[in-house]
Order: structure tokens, then C-alpha cells, then sequence
């Protein structure tokens, strides 16, 4: 990891993140992550919730997490933007590095019924 904000997630398989809905209310939701040069890369179905959170408010915590989504370290305040096809690709190579078969069947699984994704890149605040 090259943040030291991002120190705590450093061997980790999931990271809690908490987005806003309209009203302000605060939904956490455990995520795949991977991280590069101080970003976090999630992916979702494009249709997801959190895909609509992100897009209509970026301010998102986000803490380090087991898979049922209890929280292991602190919560960072961050920002998180939906990706273009380009950049979401990239986010989606270094997934498939980490996460490798489980991420490949996950990834057919969404093609045979035909949805979309969306990778969501996260910076601490």
C-alpha cells in the first residue's frame, strides 16, 4: 500500500463501504477491493445501489472488514467516483489479479446473464 491512510487495508480480502442515500441515511456494504498508488478499485453491477449512492453524493467511509461486512480498523473518510469503460478495464485487471478464479467466475456468471458492471475508484479524503 502506498497511502499510509490506506495502511490498515493492506492484507485484506474486503473493505466495508459506507455510502449515503438522499436522505442522508448511511448504508454499509462489504466490497472486493484492490489498491494501486493510493487508490482503491471496487467493482458492482452497474444497476447496484451503491453504484446510485456514489453517483449522486461521492463523500463515502470506508474500513477494513471481514466478509459479512464487521468492521476490523477505522473508518477513513474518502471520495469515490464511477469510472469510464477504460479506466473501469484497468480496475477490473487488477481485481482478477488479486481475486483470480473467484473474481473469472463471477465475471461469467455476469455475462451469461447478461449485466453490466461498474468499478468504482475510491481516495482517501
Amino acid at each position: 500500500m502506498n497511502d499510509t491512510k490506506l495502511a490498515p487495508f493492506a492484507g485484506q480480502q474486503y473493505l466495508n463501504l459506507e455510502s449515503y442515500r438522499k436522505n442522508s441515511q448511511a448504508v454499509q456494504t462489504p466490497v472486493w477491493f484492490v489498491e494501486e498508488n493510493g487508490v482503491l478499485y471496487v467493482y458492482s453491477l452497474a444497476e447496484a445501489w451503491k453504484v446510485k449512492r456514489v453517483r449522486n453524493n461521492p463523500r463515502v467511509r470506508i474500513a477494513p472488514c471481514d466478509f459479512r461486512g464487521h468492521v476490523k480498523g477505522a473508518w477513513i473518510e474518502a471520495q469515490a467516483h464511477i469510472l469510464n469503460a477504460t479506466e473501469a478495464e484497468h480496475g477490473q485487471e487488477l481485481l482478477r489479479k488479486k481475486y483470480g478464479w473467484m473474481k473469472r467466475i463471477g465475471e461469467l456468471v455476469g455475462k451469461f446473464k447478461k449485466r453490466e458492471h461498474a468499478v468504482i475508484a475510491i481516495r482517501p479524503a
